[in-house]
């Protein structure tokens, strides 16, 4: 249900284009009287609430049990010149909407603020999923690194905070229960044990070196280990080995023994008391200098798995606790970590994994906790003041916030010297005005895109085209362009062809600051016919040419406006911010060309990719033609002989990799 506010923007005034400021002050008076009007006509129910500007972009998005309660606090008081009251002078529409509970205000508020991206929110930005462990469904389970949605056809634990926990547990695994870890593939067309057999690190299943049920007695314990069973695990190796023993199967008892050993070494090298929690999160929060840092440390199976640091956005921006009249923070210092931790439990815990406790370094809105646990369907407990191993698991995540907070800061702070020593390098002029949320930082603005051109022998052209912007690179602004109709090998066509696609139609607004070339006069020179041909301004271009000997720190700056070469110290931090573009260009280049040469050596299709080609058939076609190279280079008549392989399903695999 949508509260009836005015959310047309075709409703609201039309801007003049030269406002007198008499007029901007009766506009601003009449916007001011229409959202009172609307805020008064709000109901007391839970809800969400979104703030728009005059461009109607969202400002801040925000959740309450009684809309009309929350909303109308940021239209009563006088807030000055906080940044809540910046906000709200800029606020032109609001739209709000009701629904049945907190739990589903909760749910809709993180949707938003994940879809609509809101300046005056704290965001944490949507990093790689977590991985997992899996123990695929199979005859002979094998062990595997997981990172996606989960299903229930296998069994997952976790989610681990990084890759390097899930393959560690991986080894601890093939050490104490010697579980394989190769494909199905693989296993089926083995004849002989591999080298983790010999390295007493798999059973040998492959080849029947293990008994089915054996095997499957391995997983359970295993599995139960996993879960934080140990003592359980212990106990029934011993039951086992002492059978063995009773049989005289010496050789089993003694194989029984060694797995005892194994075990018992990890249980004594674990910091944690197994006997007390299984699967717990530890959270510590650390604010300073206008940045923020939420340490996540993962208790899984009574093992302590290591942290991951998270970053949040905006938090200069976002609109003040102690502001709020339902904050549940005392203190005031304490205020923004508070919220920057609720922002953090939110929008990571909602449609993920919620183990039963949590352990936090600062006390957060029991409603916000109630509303995660009714979404999970399990009670969620938080603990505030821990003791004993709890104590010391929040100590390590607090230690591990400050430093990644400090290291974050060190690194920014370096990031800016580096673009502020590149803008006087190269006497460049940035628009003081607004910076797109950064503050006040002009430097922030500062937008370079760096080129460069990857092949193997003329094979698999690419050129790549990285992003750096508000002084760290941006990712997710990274594209690659595969280049055609060219003679092989020729880096000047593709050089001219890249550039041709990325600026042809580019707006005005959208061509960057700078555009690094990775090359010298020849690549320039290219970039210079194509700027002229377009009516770009010549004076962004800067190649970097390697140096005499093409010896690293000896690189020089080649411009196509006609200015003389620049070569800088080779400790200059403008150099060093190059080099950082230029290698990050080369890297993404360098790897999807890679990737791109693969698929064409094997004709550019995976074989399960095709349709009628399963398991059974992959494999028979793996083992015929000895790999995929091999399979993308066998003849229709070829591929028909192979069992199970019809012509039209041969004809079907020849097109799709030819």
């Amino acid at each position: 249900m949508t509260v009836p506010v005015d959310t047309d923007p075709a409703s609201l005034p039309e801007p003049q284009a030269e406002p007198t400021p008499e007029q901007a002050s009766l506009d601003r008076a009449q916007v001011w009287s229409r959202l009172l009007l609307e805020v008064a006509g709000l109901p007391g129910l839970p809800g969400v609430y979104r703030y728009f500007d005059a461009k109607g972009d969202v400002l801040y998005v925000g959740k309450a049990r009684d809309l009309k309660k929350r909303v109308s606090n940021y239209f009563q008081k006088t807030h000055g010149g906080t940044r809540i009251g910046q906000m709200i002078s800029r606020i032109v529409r609001m739209e709000t909407t009701v629904v049945r509970s907190e739990a589903e205000a909760l749910l809709l508020e993180n949707n938003l603020i994940k879809t609509l991206n809101p300046r005056f929110n704290i965001l944490f930005r949507d990093d790689k999923s977590y991985p997992y462990l899996k123990i695929a469904s199979h005859a002979f389970p094998r062990l595997a690194y997981y990172r996606g949605a989960v299903d229930r056809k296998h069994r997952y634990f976790g989610p681990y905070p990084n890759a390097w926990a899930v393959k560690e547990s991986i080894q601890l695994l093939q050490k104490v229960f010697l579980l394989r870890t190769c494909e199905d593939s693989f296993f089926k067309h083995r004849t002989r044990p591999c080298l983790l057999y010999q390295i007493k690190r798999c059973s040998g299943p492959c080849v029947d070196l293990i008994s089915g049920d054996d095997y499957q007695r391995s997983v359970l314990q295993a599995e139960q280990f996993l879960l934080g069973e140990q003592e359980t695990v212990m106990q029934s190796l011993q039951a086992q080995m002492m059978d063995y023993a009773e049989r005289m199967e010496y050789e089993h008892a003694a194989e029984i023994r060694n797995q005892i050993s194994a075990l018992s070494k990890v249980l004594h090298q674990q910091s944690v008391d197994t006997a007390v929690d299984k699967d717990v999160d530890v959270l510590a929060v650390k604010v300073q200098g206008g940045r923020a840092c939420v340490n996540l440390a993962m208790v899984r199976g009574g093992r302590h798995l290591g942290d991951r640091a998270h970053f949040p956005v905006h938090v200069q921006d976002h609109v003040l606790a102690e502001e709020e009249q339902e904050s549940t923070c005392v203190d005031l210092a304490q205020a923004t970590e508070v919220r920057v931790l609720e922002a953090f439990l939110a929008q990571h815990y909602l449609g993920g994994v919620v183990p039963s406790l949590l352990v936090l370094s600062h006390p957060v809105d029991p409603a916000l906790i109630a509303a995660l646990s009714e979404h999970c369907e399990h009670k969620i407990q938080t603990l505030i003041q821990p003791r004993e191993d709890r104590r010391a698991w929040l100590d390590m995540a607090i230690t591990g916030a400050d430093l990644a907070l400090a290291r974050l800061l060190s690194e920014e702070g370096s990031q800016q010297a580096r673009t502020r020593a590149l803008v006087e390098a190269l006497d460049l002029a940035l628009d003081p005005g607004d910076s797109s949320g950064e503050g006040s930082d002009p430097l922030a603005k500062l937008r370079i895109e760096c080129f460069d051109i990857s092949h193997t022998a003329g094979e698999a052209t690419q050129a790549s085209c990285v992003v750096y912007e508000q002084h760290r690179m941006q990712s997710s602004q990274y594209r690659r362009y595969n280049i055609k109709d060219i003679t092989g090998g020729d880096d000047y066509a593709a050089m001219k062809q890249v550039l041709e696609r990325r600026y042809g139609s580019a707006k005005p607004e959208h061509i960057p600051h700078v555009v690094l070339i990775d090359g010298g006069k020849g690549q320039v020179s290219i970039a210079r016919q194509v700027f002229e041909t377009l009516g770009l301004d010549l004076s962004i271009i800067v190649g970097v040419e390697k140096g005499e000997g093409r010896k690293v720190g000896l690189e020089e700056l080649v411009f196509a406006d006609g200015r003389p070469k620049l070569q800088l110290a080779p400790t200059s931090a403008a150099l060093m911010l190059v080099a950082q573009i230029r290698d990050e260009a080369h890297r993404f280049a360098i790897t999807g060309m890679r990737a791109k040469r693969a698929s064409v050596r094997t004709g550019g299709s995976r074989l399960e990719d095709i349709p009628g080609v399963g398991p059974k058939r992959r494999a028979k076609l793996l083992q015929r033609f000895g790999g995929v190279r091999g399979v993308g280079s066998a003849s229709m008549e070829e591929l028909a002989t192979v069992d199970g392989i019809s012509r039209e399903l041969a004809e079907e695999i020849y097109r799709a990799l030819h």
